[in-house]
This record gives structure tokens, C-alpha cells and sequence, in this order.
């Protein structure tokens, strides 16, 4: 069988790789992990690092405003920190330039990212609806939409392939469509077989962090279980670890 296993991935030499799960509008989650990393870091001193965020920063959870606001001042201190998309990042971006009641934004979580802009969606009525989602754009800044445009959809560092939510199977790394980059499921996580490359993603919510010969899932529904997870590599060796709200 081709492909890499986990247990003989390694990271890129002199790089030691975090890569974070799902946020979904945690900021303090968030900050709380950037602080523990950044202790490591100054602590340990490697050679050289990346900090990996998986998408899907807003929706769900309450501060989805600060969790942007913190990945662009964090992303503008040190290039060294990376951003890649998640659906519900770009189902925002979608709603702002065409409003659904019945989308994703509207129907999964939607509404806690509108109220952290300090707007309140209704639903229940077609004006309202429509004026609220113009006060959303009005309130939503320039910098969050440039912000959230610019996400790219994959990272490779070493054995090592970053995604939100995984791969189609069959398909060479370097060919994967983007919307399968941030929404596949069944046929990815079904797949048995090993990849190019060792797949770290999040985007389908775990109990516990599931690692498997291919795959690495760090998704741990931060704004429902309270716990944000990560995966530190550093050559060989592999770790995760959470912090707590």
C-alpha cells in the first residue's frame, strides 16, 4: 500500500507545526491557545514554526467578530501564522453578497455570528429580513471580508496535508477542488487507505481527537464541549493537546 502512514510521518526539518480545530466564534479559547503555544515556543526556541488554524472561525459560538479581529492582528504580527477556510467562513461570505434564509449562515449558527456585529437576523418576516442582513454588511468591516476572501484552502509542511475538512480519495493532492477541501465527509473519512500525505483536518465535530493511519481530526466542537483542540509536530514526533473555556 502506498502513501504515508502517521506513525512514520515527519514534519519538515528545524519546523515544529501547530495546527488548530474548528474555533467556531471561541475567541477566548482562541487567545488561550495562542498563549500556550507562544509559551512553548519562547520556552523551547525550535529553529523555526507555523501556527495552522483549519477554518471555520465564526458561527455558533459568541464572538465570532473577535475571533477575526484576532486572526488578522495575529496574521499581520508574524507571517508565520496561517489561516485556511472553512464552509462556514465562506457561507458567511456567501450570505453577505447573497442573503438566504434557508443557507447555511441562516440555519447553522449564523445568527450568533450577526449578533457578535451587533445585528439581530429575522427570519420570521421578508422586510425585516432583508434590512437586517443590510445592516449586517454595514456592520461587518472591510478588513473581515478582505480578511476572509483571502483564506487559502490547503497547507503542506513535510508528510503533512492541512485541510477543514479533508480530501476525495483517488484524487492527487495538488488537484483537489476546493469545495470538497471545506465540506467532503462520508467518502473521506470511510477511506481506509493511505494518503500522499497525513491528512490533518477538522470541520465533523469528535468526542475525543481521532488518529488513524491516515488522518488526524481535530475538530472538537470548541463551542459546545468547551474544548479547543491542536496537533504540535516537531520532526517525528507528534502531540495533541487543548485548552478549556
Amino acid at each position: 500500500m502506498s502513501g504515508i502512514h502517521f506513525e512514520e510521518a515527519r514534519g519538515p526539518d528545524g519546523i515544529r507545526l501547530y495546527a488548530i480545530g474548528d474555533v467556531h466564534g471561541c475567541r477566548d479559547h482562541l487567545a488561550e491557545m495562542h498563549r500556550l503555544i507562544h509559551a512553548e515556543i519562547i520556552r523551547d526556541k525550535p529553529a523555526d514554526w507555523r501556527i495552522i488554524h483549519l477554518g471555520d472561525y465564526v458561527d455558533r459560538g459568541p464572538d465570532s467578530r473577535g475571533v477575526i479581529d484576532f486572526l488578522i492582528g495575529a496574521m499581520q504580527a508574524d507571517d508565520r501564522v496561517l489561516a485556511l477556510a472553512g464552509n462556514h467562513d465562506v457561507g458567511f461570505l456567501e450570505f453577505l453578497a447573497e442573503p438566504d434564509p434557508y443557507g447555511l449562515f441562516a440555519r447553522y449558527g449564523g445568527l450568533e455570528t450577526a449578533h457578535s456585529y451587533g445585528v439581530e437576523i429575522d427570519l420570521a418576516d421578508a422586510d425585516r429580513f432583508r434590512e437586517s442582513c443590510a445592516a449586517l454588511a454595514e456592520a461587518v468591516p472591510p478588513a473581515h471580508v478582505a480578511f476572509l476572501r483571502g483564506l487559502g484552502f490547503s497547507a503542506t509542511f513535510g508528510d503533512f496535508f492541512f485541510c477543514h475538512a479533508g480530501v476525495r480519495p483517488g484524487t492527487s493532492l495538488d488537484r483537489q477542488d476546493p469545495q470538497d477541501l471545506i465540506w467532503i465527509r462520508d467518502v473521506f473519512l470511510n477511506h481506509s487507505g493511505l494518503f500522499e500525505k497525513v491528512v490533518v483536518h477538522g470541520h465533523t465535530p469528535v468526542l475525543a481527537p481521532e488518529v488513524l493511519a491516515n488522518r488526524i481530526n481535530v475538530d472538537s466542537a470548541a463551542f459546545q464541549s468547551g474544548r479547543l483542540t491542536a496537533l504540535a509536530i516537531d520532526g517525528a514526533q507528534k502531540r495533541l493537546f487543548a485548552v478549556k473555556g
